[in-house]
């Protein structure tokens, strides 16, 4: 493998790092904080790919058409987060594991029917924006495209704003009160109920986003949303359930090894990202970052 190739796989490795970061972080705070197992967080990633879908060809014609796009996307799933949040899972929180994983799988079958019924059953791309079209050469034969690092940057820039809130401002103390112990944080005065409502309007708009970014790099089709999911769960597991710095880590982890190993060992591709949650689990059963 010479080292321009080498080079362009760590940056694929690095990008679908950031992605999967940006999807799975949603998943580990509503499960670290709020105790509720999402099985539909798939589905919200889907959305997100079919809603890019719907609105880039609708705002290319428009000055900085794909950023109006995604400020759009971002604001309808605020409110939809917030809606679902309220409507649905504010009755989990004290329902076992159980009730949570059939009410969330009750929400992919909605979501999938709800997307037959408002677009169609086929597969669909996404153009590139035409500002971002472009290529950056990596040696004499070698490019990468810009919109790959487009992607990255957008990611890089969201992390950085979720550790600065989550470290810097009162509310991301309330985010870590309410995780150590909710019922004590409420009766030192924080409203648990607000506070969850944010959290997972924040990460259903993470899933979104995600999927609006990634949606010019891949196909939109119906139940994208799951192996996506799968990828999800062995973040949150490999990092530890509620750990930013470990969902984080966990996320390039997985993506180094799922995009070197289609490259290094191919006929092992496939259970190179299992193998390391094994190994991960008999190292360290918590999570890297799991507080015991």
């Amino acid at each position: 493998m010479t080292f321009p190739v080498l080079l362009i796989q760590c940056l694929n490795a690095v990008q679908y790092g950031l992605l999967l970061f940006l999807v799975a972080s949603g998943l580990t705070l509503v499960f670290g904080i709020m105790g509720v197992i999402n099985l539909a967080h798939g589905a919200f990633y889907m959305a997100g790919a079919y809603l890019a879908y719907v609105l880039v060809p609708s705002t290319a014609h428009l000055p900085g058409g794909f950023a109006a796009s995604l400020l759009a996307g971002l604001l309808v799933a605020v409110v939809v987060g917030a809606l679902l949040e309220w409507v649905f899972f504010s009755f989990l929180y004290r329902r076992d594991h159980l009730q949570q994983v059939l009410m969330t799988y009750g929400l992919i079958l909605v979501f999938e029917q709800l997307r037959s019924l408002l677009v169609d059953d086929q597969v669909h791309s996404v153009p590139v924006p035409p500002a971002l079209a472009g290529s950056v050469a990596l040696g004499e034969i070698m490019n990468y495209p810009v919109y790959r690092l487009f992607v990255s940057a957008v990611c890089a820039a969201v992390i950085v704003s979720m550790f600065l809130v989550m470290r810097r401002t009162r509310f991301g103390m309330a985010i870590r009160a309410a995780s150590a112990d909710g019922a004590t944080a409420q009766a030192m005065g924080i409203d648990i109920r607000r506070v969850y409502r944010i959290v997972f309007a924040t990460g259903f708009a993470m899933a979104v986003l995600a999927g609006m970014v990634a949606a010019p790099v891949s196909t939109v089709y119906p139940g994208m949303g799951d192996p996506v999911l799968v990828l999800c769960l062995v973040v949150t597991v490999i990092g530890g359930i509620g750990s930013i710095g470990g969902t984080l880590l966990a996320s390039l982890l997985v993506a180094s090894a799922d995009t070197l190993g289609k490259v290094l060992f191919p006929q092992a591709a496939g259970i190179a990202v299992y193998l390391l949650m094994a190994a991960v689990l008999v190292w360290r059963p918590e999570g890297l970052f799991r507080q015991r």
